[in-house]
């Protein structure tokens, strides 16, 4: 990068992994997003993006239930916010794969079929069109967000030489029964339920396109034997690591590195705990991350 150039702000922004249990072990809900995109076309991720003014608003703060500002923004590392990230995450997951962690004010779940099904895939659709607001659903439907299901894992930060930069939390969720995702055929293109292990081995055969974020995040589910043996995990974890990747040139174009990884000089200090990375699933990203042009 330019040491005269301006660093780009990043974004604050939320990631969230829906995860369930199957025979095959635990897979992960992931979507590919359009090539037309501005950041990361093509790419396979978890739903996510930035947060949004309404999601640390009064309102939908009102019908969020099982986290406190307090306890959000102590996890973050934060002076003030955290439950919009928790909140963020909510809406992200239900804007891009229509899955959605709340129930009605009766404490009934909400079962995405028949009549109901119709009518929230009409919230969503309104939503993507920009005719509707996320905040203007929930206040309808009278809805209560579950934040007590949304567990946080790490903290990823955009390198500073990207010009389209993200300060992304990314969470877990045990993915709701009684609902199936569907892509939102605008951000996203397809929709499909993984395991990781399926996933690396595809990027790695060049069938689909995935990057150091969600490789290492991918390893973490992995690693785990159960949904609930990963949600135990992070639960239990004293911090949460903040990476910054950082990006190299190579005779192909710009690959990034992680903390770990061979050629990873520079960075703010201590971006990275083994603690929630043991050794045994820490790989050379190098190895496993194409370059990115």
């Amino acid at each position: 990068m330019d040491p005269t150039s301006e660093i780009a702000p990043a974004r604050p922004a939320s990631t969230l992994m829906a995860l369930r249990d199957t025979t095959q072990g635990i897979e992960v809900l992931m979507v590919k997003r359009n090539r037309a995109a501005s950041f990361m076309g093509g790419v396979w991720v978890f739903p996510g993006g930035g947060v949004d003014a309404d999601d640390d608003g009064e309102i939908l703060r009102s019908h969020a239930r099982g986290r406190t500002e307090e306890e959000t923004s102590a996890q973050l590392g934060i002076d003030a916010g955290g439950l919009g990230f928790w909140i963020s995450a909510v809406r992200e997951l239900f804007e891009e794969s229509g899955l959605l962690l709340a129930s009605f004010v009766d404490g009934t779940p909400i079962a995405l079929e028949g009549a109901v099904g119709e009518r929230f895939a009409a919230h969503r659709a309104a939503i993507n069109r920009r005719e509707r607001s996320f905040e203007e659903v929930v206040v309808a439907e009278d809805l209560v967000l579950d934040l007590a299901a949304i567990h946080h894992v790490d903290h990823w930060i955009t390198p500073e030489a990207e010009k389209k930069r993200f300060d992304t939390h990314f969470f877990i969720a045990r993915a709701p029964e009684g609902q199936a995702p569907l892509h939102d055929e605008g951000e996203t293109v397809a929709a499909a339920w993984v395991t990781p292990a399926d996933a690396l081995d595809r990027h790695r055969a060049g069938e689909i396109r995935i990057v150091l974020p969600t490789i290492r995040n991918l390893r973490i589910i992995e690693a785990a034997s159960s949904v609930q043996d990963l949600v135990a995990r992070s639960s239990e974890l004293s911090a949460r690591p903040t990476v910054m990747p950082r990006m190299i040139m190579e005779a192909d174009g710009p690959t990034l590195l992680a903390p770990d990884d061979e050629g990873y000089v520079g960075g703010p200090p201590n971006l990275w705990d083994a603690e929630l990375f043991p050794e045994a699933v820490r790989r050379r990203a190098i190895k496993e991350n194409p370059p990115l042009g």
